[in-house]
């Protein structure tokens, strides 16, 4: 049995209240700290270096001495 798909819908909420609400969530779910962004970006870049096939520029690699 398949149960009603709007019946697992919450609750809709206007006014005031839901701006207020919705500010919240997103001012949570965006608060990142700056040191965490830097650590997943520094990896992103470690793992798209690492991809022989990847588009754009090339960068250069300087032969150790």
């Amino acid at each position: 049995m398949k149960s009603d798909p709007a019946a697992q819908l919450p609750e809709c909420m206007e006014g005031p209240a839901a701006v207020k609400r919705f500010d919240d969530e997103i001012t949570f779910l965006l608060s990142v700290p700056h040191s965490t962004l830097v650590r997943r970006e520094r990896i992103y870049k470690k793992k798209s270096l690492q991809n022989p096939k990847r588009t754009g520029p090339k960068p250069k690699v300087k032969p150790s001495v």
